[in-house]
């Protein structure tokens, strides 16, 4: 595992996410707590209604999304099999009414393409198992396609790494076995994701070959 936390920004550039260190004492302590998933709502509602910014949102949101997953192993299993037609599944673990937060876990069948989309909302994806490709992009409008992305660049994610996404970010994911541990390459690629409040009226799927962008 890389363990590595990246930030994807609202012009789909993709860099390491700053943030503040946590100390040795705070790192034993938490290792010492058991975190629980009411615990981590409780903690990244507070963070939202203290905070505006959603790029200081995302870096401190973060680091519990890490500590959450080291100390509740049950969602590292807790997943649905992707569907055989669609080749991906969604199992909610929070999902509340008028709540800032829904908490996930996805999972993608082996060669699986999302669309390029974007989420309008700030998220986080933390990998949980296999390998995730994910392509960025930006709107780069002309006026006679006001549509047109450009691609900006990709980075795989690999198990441990956390990706965590701007509103105006867009990207693509593309699901790949994980060398060495998926002989048969029919493993699942499994992530742990976390959103806030999304526009739908913002939130967008790319047709590249067309240059138009639909809401879903």
């Amino acid at each position: 595992m890389s363990d590595c936390d990246w930030l994807v920004t609202n012009e789909s550039q993709c860099v390491p996410l700053e943030g503040k260190a946590q100390s040795i004492a705070t790192k034993t302590y938490w290792a010492e707590k058991p975190y629980r998933l009411h615990r981590f709502l409780t903690d990244v509602e507070d963070i939202i209604w203290h905070e505006s910014d959603d790029r200081v949102r995302l870096q401190k949101i973060c680091p519990l999304v890490r500590r959450l997953l080291n100390s509740s192993e049950w969602i590292l299993s807790n997943f649905s099999l992707p569907d055989p037609e669609t080749g991906w599944s969604v199992q909610l673990h929070y999902d509340e009414p008028d709540f800032p937060i829904t908490v996930q876990t996805v999972a993608w069948a082996p060669q699986s393409v999302s669309p390029i989309h974007n989420h309008a909302t700030w998220g986080i994806v933390a990998m949980l198992d296999g390998q995730e490709q994910n392509t960025f992009w930006k709107r780069s409008p002309t006026s006679e396609f006001p549509d047109l992305i450009e691609q900006t660049g990709s980075h795989l994610l690999t198990p441990g790494d956390i990706l965590c996404l701007m509103p105006e970010a867009i990207h693509q994911i593309k699901a790949i076995p994980q060398s060495g541990r998926d002989a048969n390459g029919d493993e699942p690629t499994i992530s742990f994701n976390v959103y806030g409040v999304t526009d739908y009226d913002r939130r967008c799927e790319f047709n590249l070959a067309q240059q138009t962008a639909a809401i879903f």
